[in-house]
């Protein structure tokens, strides 16, 4: 079906729109309020219900999801949830997207489109369910007054109506018309997650199908009548531009259609075919003005990073008690300096858009994250209003986060489709321009101290990181009095997220903020990755200057964090934790909360004499509160563990002469299936809360491992990734 078109009066900023959306994409998501649409007759359809429900005669069920999906399941799961108010027959169900113009134009009716930080579900829980059961209220009253009887003596169940007392009962599709044309109910009541039929289970998901016959189709696959396709150069160097590029050098070679400039750093060649235009832009003679840091090194911003590990000016993120003076009184100072390195997203599908712009509107066809921002970027790059934009969202083919808050590539292609107004243009960034022209995972190092009294007991902690803010790279009017709460991830006392999981008394973590030239974004698991690490690794070295059990050591510190220590012990539990091993394989364990879900893990890792390293055995147990589809869980934890693996042993961007080294696969390495371990997933619903899954369970995958090969090597490895680590024994 076709909704409403978006050309309407509304037009909120652009700038505000790309601030709060983008921002949502991110860390944090800005509240709304959400009206239910009583919109049908406006709208000029007879099967809508409401904006998330519409139903057709042969009682197909469409339900509406703004979320994005980018394999995590968030479309199925969203799904589950309003099909559980609906009372509806889940094998009749189907989806689709609204667009986000079309989301403008009724008054954000669908909220926010963001799909990050674990967030699809466990922030629109509940207006998508309240969506459900609107729309499951109105198509009773709908049926009790063709009936004249009362709306109390109707109930429905699987897609039909029934009146209980004369048996009689109507299918959603015969009264989903008049349905549509009631007043939506004001108080709409949810059911208890007990009772639930359709949530909760571990059904199939709504798209595999198609994605293993082909009839799915990704942003790269995408077919316009008159189309040309783009590729495009940027300058390798970050913030610089081009000095001059000779056209005439390449437009009589196969293919070529136009050269031409993209803002005042890159260079696009429009041609036929991709390849075609790849093969011509690679030969295009370009002159780049490198700028101020063409000179930078990965050794370099070492350094720098070095120096705020002791430097006097930080921002406090988490302090209590006296950590201080708690070191300097211990009765045995632990000292350690870890490091995490810039890391890619990779994802599989490069970036890439299709755009169509003339001069009374602009539309762009795109993977995204965030279809809001991507409007906003459409936008803005096209001179237009709001109102005279559209973005269709197009399942992605990996998100990882950098499809979210800052959509270069749709600037681009609409900058590039402004100069051939009318023509369909696909730009496809090549995998180096992909690799080299990404927003990386922030680098970071941190120094740690502890202060242990006579007893081996923790007195004092002092957290000390250095590095790079994403937040002050894409959202600085977010950064408040030199704080970036984002750094903090995995490390907080208090608040909605009490993450740390441990009492210590005198405690203080601080940051140090150094930003290269290297742009930042937001990587799967965002800070909590190298924060968990961080700590993590720093609880095992601590509990071994102290002479004890690791888990024993924890288990000390988290009597007043009952959520945390419940998935520590599923997991230790899981593993058989103090059970002897076969020869030569050892345990590692750690626990974070991140994402609104608790999470722990223990790996069981062999190290061969010659420093080989295999990981035998994942265990991991998640409480993500509500558990909306425990299939999807194991398998978010599964893949969790593929990236967070993958980024532990082999992930890792350089910087040599201000670019990026890395420009493939063939240099950034990822996790091959017989390094990927089995992974036993331990679901702790307790209930209550709505955490996420997608993020959190990357967090523990590193620090286990590494608490494990020093089990196994008496090596404490302390900087990733594991590539460059020697592993033969000390």
């Amino acid at each position: 079906m076709t909704l409403a078109s978006p050309e309407t009066g509304l037009n909120p900023s652009r700038r505000s729109l790309l601030a709060g959306s983008a921002a949502a994409a991110g860390a944090f998501s800005f509240g709304f309020s959400i009206p239910f649409a009583g919109e049908a007759a406006a709208q000029g359809t007879t099967s809508e219900v409401n904006a998330w429900v519409v139903i057709h005669p042969d009682d197909t069920v469409v339900i509406r999801i703004a979320r994005s999906e980018m394999g995590q399941g968030t479309l199925t799961g969203l799904a589950q949830l309003v099909a559980e108010e609906l009372n509806c027959d889940w094998a009749k169900v189907t989806t689709e997207y609204p667009t986000p113009g079309q989301n403008l134009a009724r008054n954000r009716v669908w909220g926010n489109f963001s799909t990050g930080g674990s967030r699809g579900i466990r922030e629109s829980h509940d207006y998508v369910r309240k969506g459900g059961a609107a729309a499951r209220m109105m198509l009773v009253e709908a049926a009790a007054g063709e009936w004249k009887v009362p709306v109390a003596e109707c109930s429905a169940e699987k897609g039909v109506i029934t009146h209980k007392s004369s048996g009689r009962s109507l299918r959603y599709g015969q009264v989903a018309a008049a349905a549509a044309k009631l007043e939506p109910p004001k108080d709409v009541a949810l059911k208890d997650p007990k009772d639930w039929t359709i949530a909760g289970k571990p059904l199939a998901r709504l798209d595999t199908a198609d994605k293993t016959n082909g009839k799915k189709i990704y942003g790269m696959d995408l077919k316009m009548p008159g189309m040309l396709n783009a590729a495009i150069k940027d300058c390798p160097v970050f913030g610089g531009k081009v000095k001059s590029f000779d056209a005439a050098a390449i437009r009589t070679m196969p293919g070529v259609k136009h050269v031409l400039p993209v803002g005042d750093s890159a260079v696009a060649v429009v041609a036929d075919f991709w390849w075609q235009a790849k093969t011509a832009l690679d030969a295009l003679p370009i002159v780049w003005d490198e700028g101020e840091h063409a000179k930078v090194s990965s050794e370099g911003i070492a350094a720098w990073l070095k120096e705020g590990l002791d430097a006097p000016e930080a921002v406090v993120g988490n302090q209590n008690g006296d950590a201080k003076g708690a070191i300097a009184s211990a009765a045995r100072k632990i000292e350690a300096v870890y490091s995490y390195p810039f890391q890619n997203h990779a994802t599989m599908e490069t970036m890439n858009a299709t755009a169509r712009y003339t001069p009374e509107r602009c539309e762009v066809w795109t993977p995204t994250q965030n279809g809001e921002a991507a409007l906003a970027a459409a936008s803005e790059a096209s001179g237009l209003p709001l109102a005279k934009c559209e973005a269709y969202k197009i399942d992605l083919g990996g998100g990882f986060g950098r499809r979210g808050a800052v959509h270069d590539w749709v600037r681009q292609v609409v900058l590039i489709a402004k100069q051939v107004p009318g023509t369909p243009i696909k730009l496809i960034w090549s995998r180096e321009e992909d690799m080299t022209h990404g927003r990386y995972h922030p680098v970071t190092q941190c120094k740690l101290t502890g202060a242990l009294d006579k007893d081996g007991n923790l007195a004092g902690l002092h957290m000390r990181i250095s590095g790079q803010s994403i937040v002050a790279g894409i959202f600085p009017q977010n950064i408040q009095n030199g704080r970036d709460p984002v750094v903090f991830q995995g490390l907080n006392a208090s608040g909605p997220e009490a993450s740390i999981g441990y009492t210590i008394p005198n405690l203080l973590i601080d940051h140090a903020m150094r930003n290269p030239h290297v742009p930042p974004g937001f990587w799967r698991g965002v800070n909590l990755n190298q924060n968990a690490i961080y700590l993590e690794c720093f609880m095992d070295e601590l509990a071994h200057a102290a002479g004890k059990d690791p888990l024993e050591f924890r288990r000390a510190l988290m009597k007043n964090h009952p959520k945390h220590l419940a998935v520590l012990n599923a997991a230790a539990e899981k593993a058989e934790w103090g059970k002897p091993l076969p020869e030569g394989v050892h345990r590692g364990i750690c626990q974070t909360m991140g994402f609104g879900s608790y999470v722990a893990a223990v790996a069981e890792v062999s190290v061969s004499a010659e420093g080989k390293l295999k990981i035998h055995r994942i265990v991991a147990a998640t409480d993500c509160g509500h558990a909306v589809n425990p299939a999807q869980i194991e398998r978010q934890v599964e893949g969790s563990f593929v990236y967070g693996l993958s980024a532990a042993l082999h992930g890792e961007c350089t910087v040599k002469d201000g670019r990026i080294v890395e420009t493939n696969f063939d240099s950034y390495n990822v996790l091959r299936m017989d390094e990927m371990p089995p992974v036993e997933t331990v679901i702790v619903a307790s209930g209550g809360f709505w955490g996420g899954v997608g993020e959190p369970t990357i967090a523990v995958a590193a620090p286990a491992v590494l608490n494990a090969i020093f089990a196994a090597t008496g090596k404490r490895v302390r900087s990733l990734p594991l590539k460059n680590a020697d592993l033969r024994k000390a």
